[in-house]
């Protein structure tokens, strides 16, 4: 007769480190047809239903980007959920007054990121970076550098356009605090 082989997980201190242990741990997969990994991003199937996706991230990021999350509402229902949203949502950006918001971390509006974008910055650029980039986009299509070019004048003005929308955002954080 063998002797029974106690397991290491007994006593303490355990003898095996936590997660350790030897049955195999579930993973869900991305719901993406062919992608093997794991579906940690929860994503809703349809408007206002409890039903979920879950992707990886690379795949959440994808099917989110066109999501619609007033897609089904009327108008009125859509203005009177985003009021809603505003309303609720207001006390975030109270907190940026103490000082808790960074730039990077969600106190840009869509119009401060789209500006980001389109000059080839990132979400946390301070101001003396926009600025120089601003300056470096506008220097190879200013209108007295290339006259008569159309397409030259309409990044010039986009351009212009986005660094007065983060020059505005800037003045306006300072006036803050």
């Amino acid at each position: 007769m063998s002797k029974a082989r106690r397991s290491m997980d007994w006593g303490f201190p355990r003898w095996r480190g936590y997660g350790s242990s030897r049955e195999a741990a579930t993973v869900r997969l991305c719901d993406r047809h062919g992608c093997e990994e794991p579906g940690d991003c929860p994503a809703p199937k349809s408007p206002n239903s409890p039903d979920r996706w879950y992707f990886c991230q690379k795949h959440a990021a994808e099917y989110n980007s066109k999501w619609d999350y007033f897609e089904g509402l009327s108008k009125e229902e859509a203005e009177e959920r985003a009021a809603g949203e505003r309303r609720d949502n207001s006390g975030y950006a109270e907190a940026s007054h103490y000082g808790w918001a960074g730039s990077g971390d969600g106190s840009r509006s869509a119009d401060e990121m789209r500006a980001l974008e389109l000059l080839g910055l990132e979400a946390d650029a301070d101001f003396p970076a926009i600025k120089k980039a601003w300056r470096d986009k506008a220097k190879g299509v200013h209108p007295d550098v290339k006259p008569g070019d159309e397409e030259a004048a309409k990044a010039f003005h986009a351009y212009s356009v986005a660094y007065e929308v983060l020059r505005q955002a800037e003045e306006r954080r300072e006036w803050r605090g």
